[in-house]
C-alpha cells in the first residue's frame, strides 16, 4: 500500500492556509516530498475567490470586514467558499501518478472517493453529483449554490465543494467540508441587486445546500470529523498516511510565500 504524507496544520489565516498548499504543491513537484493529504481550519474564517472570479460587483467587501473575516485568492478555478465551521482538505499527487486520470473530471471522481468514505463514517448516506444541463448556469458567485461533477451530495443538496488546479505536473485539489454553516453571514459575503433578491437567495439555500450537523441526530466536532475523513481517504485511495510536519526552513518558505501573494492586494483583487 502506498505511504503518503498526511499534514495536519490547525486552523492558520487564510494567507498561510493557501500559502502552505502552494509550497506542498513546490516540494512535490521537486521531488523533496510524496503525495500530500493535508487538513486544516481557518483562524480568523475566510472568504476565498477562485483564481479568475472577479470580486468587484460581486463580493462585499464591507460585509467580509464587518465579520472580521479575511479574503484570499485561491490558486484554483471556481466561486467564492466562507471557510468558517468546516474542515479544509487539500491533496496534492503527481499528474503522471499511476492512479490519476488525464482528465480532471475523472481525477475529481478518483480523488472524490476519500469524500464519500468520510461521509460513510460518520453515518451519513451522502453520492457523488452528477450533473444535469451545463455548469455554471446560475451566475451565483457562492460555490455551495450548485454541484459540479462528482462532488459530494447529501439528500440531493451539495455536502461538499472542491476546486483543482494543474501546475509544474502537479494537482492540487482543494474542498470545504461544511461541519455547520450560518447563512445569515455567509450572504452577508455577496451583492444583490437588493435586500428582497438577497434574503430570497438566502432562503432558496438551505434547498441547495447541507452541512454535516444539520443531517445528524447528535453533532459532531472538528476533531471527530477530521477522524472519520482521514480514515476515509485512506480506504478511499487505498493509501497509508503517514505524519509530516514542517521543518523550521520550510515555514519559512511558507511565510515567504504568503507575504509575496496571499498578504498582497495585488495578487487578492487582481481581478
Amino acid at each position: 500500500m502506498e505511504s503518503w504524507y498526511f499534514v495536519d496544520s490547525g486552523h492558520c489565516t487564510p494567507a498561510i492556509n493557501m500559502a502552505i498548499d502552494e509550497a506542498l504543491m513546490n516540494w512535490h513537484s521537486e521531488g523533496k516530498i510524496p503525495p500530500v493529504l493535508r487538513f486544516y481550519g481557518w483562524a480568523p474564517a475566510g472568504l476565498s475567490v477562485g483564481y479568475f472570479q472577479k470580486v468587484k460587483g460581486k463580493i462585499d467587501l464591507e460585509g467580509v470586514k464587518r465579520h472580521g473575516f479575511e479574503l484570499v485568492r485561491r490558486q484554483t478555478g471556481g466561486r467564492a467558499v466562507l471557510h468558517d465551521q468546516e474542515l479544509t482538505y487539500s491533496v496534492i499527487v503527481s499528474e503522471d501518478h499511476e492512479d490519476m486520470p488525464a482528465s480532471v473530471k475523472e481525477a475529481y471522481l478518483v480523488l472524490s472517493k476519500g469524500l464519500l468514505e468520510g461521509f460513510k463514517n460518520l453515518d451519513i448516506n451522502a453520492e457523488f453529483a452528477v450533473p444535469e444541463g451545463k455548469l455554471g448556469t446560475t451566475g451565483s458567485a457562492v460555490c455551495f449554490e450548485e454541484p459540479s461533477w462528482y462532488e459530494l451530495i447529501v439528500e440531493g443538496k451539495k455536502a461538499a465543494g472542491s476546486a483543482q488546479t494543474r501546475k509544474k505536473g502537479v494537482i492540487l485539489q482543494h474542498g470545504s467540508i461544511p461541519i455547520d454553516v450560518d447563512d445569515m453571514k455567509l450572504f452577508d459575503m455577496f451583492i444583490y441587486k437588493n435586500e428582497r433578491i438577497k434574503e430570497r437567495a438566502r432562503r432558496a439555500f438551505g434547498d441547495k445546500a447541507v452541512s454535516i450537523n444539520s443531517v445528524l441526530d447528535s453533532p459532531v466536532t472538528f476533531d471527530e470529523t477530521k477522524k472519520a475523513f482521514h480514515e476515509g481517504f485512506e480506504k478511499g485511495l487505498g493509501i497509508q498516511l503517514q505524519p509530516f510536519h514542517l521543518s523550521d526552513e520550510q515555514w519559512d518558505e511558507v511565510y515567504k510565500i504568503a507575504e509575496e501573494r496571499y498578504n498582497n492586494d495585488a495578487w487578492n483583487y487582481a481581478r
